[in-house]
Parts: C-alpha cells; sequence; structure tokens
C-alpha cells in the first residue's frame, strides 16, 4: 500500500495549486481526479466561459466598427466560435498536464503522482480510489478536499442539458439559439445574457426577480450594464418569479408573474438556467469519517475542517467561489499543514472581475456594502470621458469610483472600475488594501500615458484636494462626496 504526506482529492484550480505548493515543500503528494485535469474552471466555467465573452466582445466590437463605415458585417458561424472556446480549453489541459509530466521526468525526487478515479475517504488516513474495475488503496498523514461544483438543480425546471440547459450543457449546443430565456440575473446569467446578445444572433429573455439586476452592485454600476444589454436587444423580465417552465415540441414554454400578480407565457428555444452551484461532496467520505458540512458546503476553520488532518478549500466550502480564491485557499492549506503562513488568509482584498458589458473589476467593499457595515466614507467617481486613453480608444462608457474612510489616513476601503481595461486598473489598490494603507502612496505614481490607470491617481489626487479637474467644473463628470451617518454631503475644497 502506497503511503503519502497529502493526498488531494480533485485537481481543478485548487486541488492543482496545491499539489504545486507541496511540491514545494518537497512532500509525498498524490493529486486525485476523477475527470478532467483543470475541472470547471477549465472545462465548462472560467475559462470556457471568458472565452465565450471575448469572442462575442471581439465581434460586437467588429461589427460597430464596420458600421462606422457602413460595410455589412459578414454572418458570425457557430462552428467556427465553438472550436476556437474548445482549442482554448484544449490547450489549458494539455499545458497542465505538460506541466505534471515534465515535472516528474525532470525531477529524481519522484514527489508528485497523478492518478484518475473515483475518491473515497474510508478513514481520515486511509482512501478508496476506483478506476473502472481496478480498486487501490492509499494512505496519507494528511487530507486536502477539493473536489469543487456543479450547476444547482432546481427540480421543477425540466433541465434536460440540451434544451433547459445549464453551463455544462451549453457547451454542446450545436447552433446559435434564435431565442433564449436566462433564469438568474446574478453574474453568471448577466455574463451569459452578454455573450449571447453580443453575438447578435439570440434574442435573450433574463429572468429578474428584483427591480434590478445584479441586486448586491452600486446603482450607478447597474444602470450602465442594463443600459447596454437592452440596447443589445436582451428583454429583462423585471419583478417577476418564474412559476411555471415546460419543454413543448422541442421548445421552452414558460409562465411569469409579476409583482402586481399579473400573468404572462413566453416561448424560446432555449433555456438557460443559472441559479448558483452547489459543492461536489456526495459519496466523498464513509460516515464514519465524520467531516460537518452546512446548507452551503463543509464547515471549515481557516481551511481546516473539523478532523484535524483533513482540509477543505475551493467551491467545498462557505467562501467565495471563485478561481483565484481556490488557488489561494490551496496553497494557504499547504502552507498551514507542512509550514506556518506568515499571516491568517483574508478575503478582503481578493480583486474580482464580471465579463459584462463593459467589464466590471472590483476589490473591497462597495457602497451597499460600506452603508451595510455603517461606515462612513469619502467616495470620489470620475467618468471615463476625462481619461485620455478611453478617448483614444473611442470607448468613454464607464467610470472610476474610489472609496475611502472618512478620517484623516484615508485608509483604502474598495474601488470599482467599470469599462475598457477595468480589470487591469485595480491591482496597486488592491495590494494597498492588504497592507491597510492610505491613498498617500498612489498620489505621486508616475503611471504610463495614456492609461487608464492614470484615471486612479486623478482620483486620489481629488481626495487630497490637489487635482487636475475640478469636481465643480465638470459637474456629472466627476464627483467627490462624504457619505456620513447614511446621508450624502458633496465635498467641496
Amino acid at each position: 500500500m502506497n503511503k503519502y504526506d497529502l493526498v488531494i482529492i480533485g485537481a481543478g484550480p485548487a486541488g492543482y495549486a496545491a499539489a504545486m505548493r507541496a511540491v514545494d515543500f518537497k512532500k509525498k503528494t498524490l493529486l486525485i481526479e476523477r475527470n478532467r485535469l483543470g475541472g470547471a474552471g477549465i472545462t465548462n466555467g472560467a475559462l470556457s466561459s471568458k472565452t465565450w465573452w471575448e469572442l462575442s466582445r471581439e465581434t460586437a466590437s467588429f461589427r460597430k466598427s464596420l458600421n462606422r463605415y457602413n460595410i455589412h458585417a459578414p454572418q458570425v458561424a457557430y462552428a467556427d466560435v465553438q472550436g476556437e472556446v474548445r482549442r482554448a480549453v484544449n490547450e489549458r489541459k494539455a499545458m497542465l498536464e505538460e506541466h505534471i509530466h515534465q515535472l516528474q521526468r525532470s525531477r529524481n525526487d519522484q514527489l508528485l503522482d497523478l492518478k484518475y478515479g473515483q475518491a473515497k475517504l474510508l478513514t481520515p488516513n486511509r482512501i478508496e480510489i476506483l478506476a473502472g474495475a481496478q480498486k487501490e488503496i492509499v494512505e496519507t498523514d494528511y487530507v486536502i478536499l477539493a473536489t469543487g461544483s456543479r450547476p444547482r438543480y432546481l427540480p421543477e425546471l425540466p433541465i434536460d442539458e440540451k434544451v433547459v440547459m445549464t453551463s455544462e450543457g451549453i457547451e454542446n449546443m450545436l447552433d446559435f439559439p434564435e431565442s433564449m430565456v436566462i433564469v438568474g440575473a446574478g453574474v453568471i446569467g448577466c455574463e451569459y445574457a452578454t455573450i449571447f446578445s453580443g453575438f447578435a444572433k439570440t434574442k435573450v429573455n433574463l429572468i429578474d426577480k428584483g427591480d434590478r439586476i445584479l441586486p448586491f452592485e452600486d446603482e450607478d454600476v447597474v444602470r450602465i450594464i442594463e443600459r447596454n444589454m437592452e440596447n443589445n436587444g436582451v428583454l429583462i423580465h423585471r419583478n417577476s418569479r418564474l412559476i411555471r417552465m415546460e419543454i413543448k415540441n422541442g421548445r421552452v414554454e414558460y409562465e411569469l408573474e409579476y409583482n402586481d400578480h399579473s400573468r404572462e407565457v413566453f416561448h424560446v428555444e432555449k433555456a438557460l438556467v443559472s441559479v448558483g452551484r452547489v459543492p461536489n461532496i456526495e459519496n466523498l467520505w464513509e460516515d464514519a469519517v465524520g467531516i460537518n458540512i452546512t446548507k452551503r458546503g463543509i464547515e471549515d476553520n481557516d481551511t481546516q475542517t473539523n478532523v484535524p488532518n483533513i482540509y477543505a478549500v475551493g467551491d467545498l466550502t462557505a467562501d467565495i467561489s471563485l478561481v483565484n480564491v481556490g488557488e489561494l485557499e490551496g496553497r494557504y492549506a499547504v502552507e498551514k499543514i507542512f509550514g506556518k503562513p506568515e499571516r491568517r488568509l483574508v478575503y478582503e482584498n481578493i480583486s474580482t472581475i464580471m465579463f459584462l458589458s463593459p467589464e466590471v473589476a472590483g476589490v473591497g467593499l462597495n457602497e451597499i456594502q460600506a452603508r451595510e457595515k455603517g461606515l462612513d466614507y469619502k467616495v470620489v467617481t470620475l467618468d471615463y470621458s476625462t481619461i485620455p486613453r478611453a478617448v483614444a480608444k473611442r470607448n468613454t462608457q464607464g467610470f472610476i469610483k474610489l472609496l475611502v474612510t472618512n478620517d484623516a489616513d484615508m485608509k483604502i476601503l474598495g474601488m470599482k472600475v467599470i469599462g475598457l481595461h477595468a480589470s487591469s486598473a485595480i491591482q496597486a489598490v488592491a495590494l494597498l488594501i492588504s497592507m491597510d494603507k492610505g491613498i498617500a502612496e498612489l498620489a505621486e505614481c508616475v503611471h504610463p500615458h495614456p492609461s487608464i490607470t492614470e484615471g486612479i491617481q486623478e482620483c486620489v489626487r481629488m481626495l487630497l484636494g490637489k487635482s487636475l479637474f475640478k469636481p465643480d467644473a465638470l459637474t456629472g463628470r466627476i464627483t467627490c462626496r462624504v457619505c456620513q451617518n447614511g446621508l450624502y454631503e458633496n465635498i467641496v475644497f
């Protein structure tokens, strides 16, 4: 029976990152994967959907450029787009596999093993691996569970992954549907609405139980996203509740009830259900192992479960379900097992991005969260029309919003960027949040010109009272306010 220092179950982003960190500690490690290396983060999750988004964005941009010169845009072939997405997925999986194989060949220590099969904890230290008809049992000192998640199914919906689909079935469509309804107006639902409307081949309906999509985002962010969706032909069913969905003659019939109790029936070709994800914990351990679970996943304390030698990372826990968070937790768990982390795992400086139109990136708190915490803060908002790079790109839709504490230190609480190059503009701020620093460090940085990050510097200078543009002279493009006791007041310099 093989004996390991560490066994990692699941080779998605969190498990793969944990394995590589264990190699750094020179520990004999086994990485077990049930299906595909890279997990849902590659095959039918982050990489695949974001490749779809990039191709959709390029198509929409190309169409806009041709319209500027009165040139008719060529037709987009679904098979070509789907083929490009699959090539991207296969390229990433091949790279991960090659990395492991080359690592095994180039080192004499033989520290890392990779096995494919269904893993199950028989005891806290003994694991069974089923690969077809073959069964193997290994022993280990420590275990990291990183089996990821899958789309949530609603039992009242006829999900067959052909007509009514989740993100797992949508990858296997044969052509752009002429119409589609998306159930769920969260991040993933809105991303898919952006993708399919961007190709201009599908009439998209989006069901939203509230009066606006993305209810966790500030209203000024949502306003731009909703406007762009609707300009692309998306019908947002606001204040609606799905009360019935059926497959009839290979198409979808669904019925909505609105807040005023009126009802309406719609017919579309396809439906996409995007109502969250659930952790993959079924048959992962024998009952006697005794791992505690909650409604949201495995109960953990700083990645460690109630069983001392077993850790859980990524989508299995109730923390943020993001690839970068899963990788962070995977590395951290290994450091906690075999070393001593420099500090406890924190999530306040996690950078996020929503692939919408335009893209939205953020770090730290937004205004909704700051108010919920009862914080007093200063906030400055700078429109993209004041940033030379955005002007040069002929795309000035968007803004930068920076929140700081309402005191002399002006420590950064959070930042949101919506618009061109949003994701590349937030890293310096994420670093300052993790360091619990104020804004002075950003004020005198020399940014490349022209660049979107110059807008961040202008926000900082505005809070310090030495900006190039003055809010009272560019009303509507620049605002600088203080929120105290839930009430706003413009800052006068």
